[in-house]
């Protein structure tokens, strides 16, 4: 009984003498696709075909390939290098929820180390992603190796998505919003490298009203703090004494952090803020119990004069903004509430953070 391989090859032979050379080649094709090929010799069809007397038989010339030896599976490469992300994440404890962005910077797949956290708190009207764009954040975060969190304000905590640092109830460890924030970093903690001796926290306006609160209510965890426009803690307990405070100056505070329990901080205000008055930058030198220096650094367009504790330790630094509003000093215009003039704030508080690791 003829196999089906045999009767294409007669088709194949037969169109080739009829000269249809383009049909029988392609009828060879499909024979010998039609059948395995036996191992461990290939046979690879060279176009070149003889005719024999015997219509049964038609030659392919085909050279040998050597069988191929046994090679181990290669597997991908594993990458080298983790790219940068900034991905969204959601922390709840008893005492609420909040969502918050995570900004890591590209590393080594290997490197293991710790890195430093800043938290950075928006303002009024802002949200983590407009934080971040204004401030600049991130771009020293990629070039410096650094992870920035960005918690973001609810407008159901607050319509207008202010920190509450303003009510007596979030003002305080162990209570509401200093609470949520101090539990989600000790969660990014436990799940992250992070530097226990390099955390830090900072905020714009209400955003540094909160960062200031948080200093001072767990400075085992925050080793430094930066204030922008911001007040210090207590400085009002609802909003009719909210506004006060912004408008005239906190007052000073009884019953405030006891001297030294406040970590670093660096301060930025403008002088020309109409939003909250620039005195509240020295109010939160003076609840923290220290003195200024007398030898300001006066530039164009700012002055900068640090703060010592009674044995004449550094532990403040205060950069007043000559004509500068209610804004992010050298901040970017993409963002809400920055001024692209003066100092870059996000570079200094950088600087004066790394400089005070928690002691």
């Amino acid at each position: 009984m003829t196999s089906p391989f045999e009767q294409m090859m007669r088709e194949a032979a037969r169109l080739m003498r009829s000269g249809n050379l383009g049909e029988a080649t392609a009828a060879i094709q499909h024979a010998l696709g039609a059948v395995p090929m036996p191992p461990p010799v290939s046979t690879v069809p060279t176009g070149w075909l003889s005719e024999d007397a015997d219509d049964d038989v038609v030659d392919v010339e085909a050279r040998v390939v050597p069988e191929r030896p046994d090679v181990p599976e290669r597997r991908a490469a594993e990458p080298t290098r983790r790219p940068a992300s900034f991905t969204q994440g959601h922390f709840r404890n008893e005492l609420g929820a909040r969502d918050y962005l995570l900004f890591e910077p590209a590393r080594e797949a290997r490197d293991a180390r710790a890195l430093p956290l800043v938290v950075m708190l928006h303002g009024c009207t802002q949200n983590p992603d407009d934080f971040a764009l204004g401030t600049g954040m991130n771009e020293l975060a990629a070039e410096q190796g650094f992870l920035v969190l960005y918690p973001e304000q609810s407008q159901r905590a607050n319509p207008s998505r202010c920190w509450n640092w303003f009510k007596h109830n979030h003002q305080a460890r162990g209570k509401g919003e200093p609470a949520i924030l101090a539990g989600l970093v000790r969660e990014l903690m436990a799940t992250h490298a992070v530097d226990p001796e390099r955390v830090y926290v900072a905020g714009l306006s209400a955003g540094g009203a909160m960062a200031a609160i948080l200093g001072d209510a767990y400075p085992e965890l925050f080793a430094a703090v930066g204030v922008h426009s911001g007040l210090p803690t207590g400085s009002a307990t609802d909003v009719q004494s909210a506004f006060a405070a912004m408008g005239r100056g906190a007052q000073p505070r009884r019953g405030g952090p006891r001297p030294g329990a406040t970590p670093p901080t660096i301060v930025f205000h403008g002088d020309a803020d109409t939003t909250v008055h620039a005195v509240n930058g020295d109010r939160i030198f003076e609840a923290a119990g220290l003195s200024a220096r007398p030898d300001a650094q006066r530039a164009a367009t700012h002055s900068r004069r640090t703060w010592v504790d009674a044995q004449g330790a550094e532990r403040g630094e205060q950069w007043t903004l000559h004509g500068g509003g209610h804004a992010w000093s050298g901040g970017d215009l993409a963002g809400s509430y920055t001024d692209p003039r003066g100092p870059d704030a996000s570079a200094e508080m950088l600087r004066f953070f790394l400089r005070h690791p928690r002691a």
